[in-house]
């Protein structure tokens, strides 16, 4: 292993470098939290030097807050397949099943999203303002949208029904893994099951569901774009 940095111009080799880098962070954080975590630790298990990793990013909070958002837009991006695979899924309890499935399945992103202190370290009390704020007008835009549709209860705001929303699917995270019978597809389906029941009106007939699910794509396109230029990340 090089003890200096390899600097690539390549911008494919200097892509899957960095791509290395976050999967061996990612296994490592995994397997020990952010405490235990050095970059010296990526660096080796990568097989790279430590000033090769800091080419890539320059503190080891910047590193580890890549290795979150790429779990973050790695579930979204399954949310994008999902409609393309299914108009669909864009139903807002369509939508809370597959992201659910996508979150259970990704152990780093269920801690990120409910503030594990292990995994996140530090990082879990110095929230992202901006991100935090793109992901909320992207589902702001996404109720939105389903408001205008008719596919919402019209007795509550848009803002209560996100405020309801994700206490709802948040709860059904903190649950999963508990003591509860069943395993994470039935958990799916009983969280749709209660956030249709909450929350949503019968389509009307003749919605456009392939023009709603390419809206719904395009909003969701549009963070992936903004996080991944954000974080500098490598498209994977």
């Amino acid at each position: 292993m090089s003890a200096h940095p390899e600097r690539l111009r390549d911008p494919h080799q200097r892509t899957e470098r960095a791509a290395r880098i976050l999967d061996v962070a990612a296994d490592l954080l995994a397997r020990h939290g952010y405490r235990r975590v050095t970059m010296d630790d990526v660096a080796a298990e990568a097989g790279i030097g430590k000033g090769t990793v800091y080419l890539h990013w320059k503190t080891r909070e910047q590193l580890f807050g890549a290795v979150f958002a790429r779990e973050v837009l790695r579930a979204v991006e399954s949310l994008r397949r999902a409609l393309q695979r299914d108009p669909h899924t864009c139903l807002l309890h369509n939508f809370a099943r597959v992201y659910f499935l996508a979150i259970v399945d990704r152990p780093l992103l269920r801690g990120l999203l409910l503030g594990d202190p292990h995994l996140l370290g530090k990082l879990a009390g110095s929230p992202d303002t901006a991100r935090d704020d793109r992901h909320a007008a992207t589902a702001r835009g996404y109720l939105t949208l389903l408001a205008e549709h008719g596919l919402l209860r019209d007795d509550l705001s848009v803002d209560e029904i996100g405020y309801a929303y994700q206490a709802t699917f948040e709860g059904f995270l903190r649950a999963e893994g508990s003591t509860a019978t069943g395993g994470p597809e039935q958990h799916a389906e009983l969280l749709a099951r209660t956030i249709r029941h909450a929350f949503e009106n019968d389509p009307p007939p003749n919605l456009p569901f392939q023009d709603l699910a390419a809206t719904t794509s395009a909003l969701l396109g549009d963070l992936i774009t903004a996080d991944r230029t954000a974080f500098d990340l490598p498209e994977t």
